[in-house]
């Protein structure tokens, strides 16, 4: 299995199944792309005080981002992408709708933005992909001889440790 990785303009993206990408064709890779850049510029940004790692740094500088977007109002999903991101993301949305995400891990604003974006981003098209169905696969012969053999050893050892009436 080949995973093709993609760069952007915030670092590596996530990776993909090459057999999916063959499949569904380059157009995808540009909706997905599109898809990101529509998503940025949805979101709004909102800086605070840190309580992160900076020492004094942090009391003076607003380096917390906090990034707000609204799904009930998104041009950039379809309708039924809405409510799979809705049903995917239902604990971390608001009443109204909004999903917020912080980030406090970096000393500088910039790095915490591109962070806080990065997730965002992993976040909405992670929940998009659809789940695979399981198939159940029957246990091999061998591992149930195996398991078989294993409990009646098991057997035996306690049957040995039982104390015998003496004659």
């Amino acid at each position: 299995m080949i995973i093709l990785y993609f760069h952007t303009r915030y670092g590596f993206s996530r990776g993909f199944n090459f057999h999916f990408l063959r499949t569904c064709g380059c157009r995808f890779l540009f909706y997905l792309y599109s898809m990101r850049e529509c998503l940025k510029r949805e979101v709004s940004y909102k800086t605070s005080r840190s309580s992160g790692p900076g020492g004094q740094h942090v009391n003076k500088t607003e380096s917390r981002v906090e990034l707000s977007w609204n799904l009930l109002e998104t041009e950039c999903l379809k309708e039924n992408q809405v409510l799979l991101v809705k049903q995917r993301l239902t604990s971390r949305l608001t009443d109204h709708g909004i999903l917020i995400i912080t980030c406090d891990k970096h000393r500088s604003q910039y790095r915490n933005r591109v962070e806080v974006t990065k997730r965002f981003l992993d976040l909405i098209t992670g929940s998009l992909v659809p789940v695979r169905k399981r198939h159940p696969t029957k246990p091999s012969r061998s591992s149930i001889e195996k398991l078989i053999k294993n409990k009646k050893i098991r057997g035996e050892i306690k049957n040995s440790r039982r104390n015998r009436p003496e004659d």
